[in-house]
């Protein structure tokens, strides 16, 4: 049943990102020809004054056909002054970015929903013991962490004195070169509360790579509590502003090995919301919020067929005040085509890798 859930949440991503083009184009005065979920041959539709609603066979996006989208498309006398082609560059571009726009909005709700909603802060105690890592032969689920090298910080606010239990940790050195599993030179000394009962342990933290910093191995648990509107809605932002620079950062240096690694295909997508869906609805939710602002944002990337490559054109007319020709932007389309199936079989082939290596951890 979760796989139900997780197309129906993937349909209904497309269908916001596509009602975005739509309506912005019925606003701007432009003509819509088709609204379709999905590709390829059509399954069933049905026309509604000038516009045929409908579903195709292949599912693997959307979309809005509006008159006048080709240049050199020769249309009846009635309809050609609404085409595409022959509105004001500035209506162009908001038809075109009003598809991304939904997404990165839709995206911020759910965020602001999920923290208003479901607003967690972290406790005292060990809440989960990754397997083997240090913490698992010292920590249990439950101990309630007092110090960390004899600094309780007790004057401090929870949050805060655990984010000073994380610098002291952060503090210890390796004994060799840092890579990821060198241990450090000195052990930590944790006071902790365990079945009532104070203890002191010490446990050497490992530096890994990838998080760049030294870890022990283990997460707080959470309690709810309640959040604000104002504090839901900074984490909203937060949340989006995180999720663009890493997706910036990522296609910015795709060809480096270990940023081609971070994108998955919907294979990857698929796998890790199926596996959400069963565990939390917190959790499926985030991920639909994350999987809506990434849509929105690759959309917005300035190549063609993207809604970004539209935008990029259009704005290239404006400068040169003059239209660019068909070819120019077909060879552009080329090139986009080429990039998008670069960026497909690369995803589908870290999922694949992911998925042999023993799937997607999603605890």
């Amino acid at each position: 049943m979760s796989w139900v859930f997780v197309f129906l949440g993937f349909c209904l991503l497309i269908v916001l990102h596509e009602a975005g083009h739509f309506f912005a184009a019925k606003a701007t005065g432009m003509r819509v020809e088709k609204f379709f979920l999905f590709f390829g041959p059509k399954l069933a539709s049905v026309k509604r004054g000038e516009t045929e609603y409908g579903i195709a066979a292949i599912p693997l996006g959307g979309y809005v056909k509006i008159s006048g989208m080709n240049p050199e498309e020769e249309l009846p006398p009635e309809v050609a002054p609404r085409a595409y082609y022959r509105q004001p560059v500035w209506k162009r571009i908001v038809v075109t970015g009003a598809g991304p726009a939904v997404n990165i909005v839709l995206a911020f709700a759910i965020f602001f929903f999920v923290y208003l909603a479901f607003a967690q802060q972290p406790t005292q105690k060990v809440g989960t013991v990754i397997s083997k890592t240090p913490a698992a032969s010292v920590l249990k689920p439950g101990d309630r962490i007092l110090a960390v090298d004899g600094h309780a910080y007790s004057g401090l606010d929870r949050v805060p004195r655990l984010e000073r239990f994380r610098e002291e940790i952060g503090k210890h050195e390796c004994s060799g070169r840092q890579s990821d599993g060198c241990r450090a030179a000195q052990p930590v000394v944790l006071r902790i509360e365990r079945n009532g009962r104070v203890q002191t342990v010490s446990v050497r933290p490992e530096y890994k790579a990838a998080d760049k910093q030294m870890l022990i191995g283990f997460s707080y648990g959470s309690e709810p509590v309640s959040a604000s509107a104002g504090t839901a809605a900074s984490n909203a932002w937060d949340s989006v502003w995180f999720v663009t620079t890493r997706t910036a950062s990522v296609f910015g240096r795709i060809f480096e090995s270990s940023q081609r690694k971070e994108i998955s295909s919907v294979v990857g997508i698929s796998d890790v919301a199926h596996q959400t869906v069963e565990r939390s609805t917190e959790k499926s939710l985030l991920l639909l919020a994350l999987v809506s602002l990434s849509l929105g944002l690759i959309n917005l990337l300035p190549v063609l067929p993207l809604d970004g490559g539209h935008i990029f054109w259009s704005i290239v007319e404006k400068v040169r005040r003059k239209p660019v020709s068909l070819q120019v932007m077909e060879r552009a389309s080329v090139v986009g085509f080429a990039l998008i199936a670069m960026l497909f079989f690369i995803g589908l082939s870290n999922d694949i890798g992911r998925i042999s290596g023993g799937g997607f951890n999603t605890r």
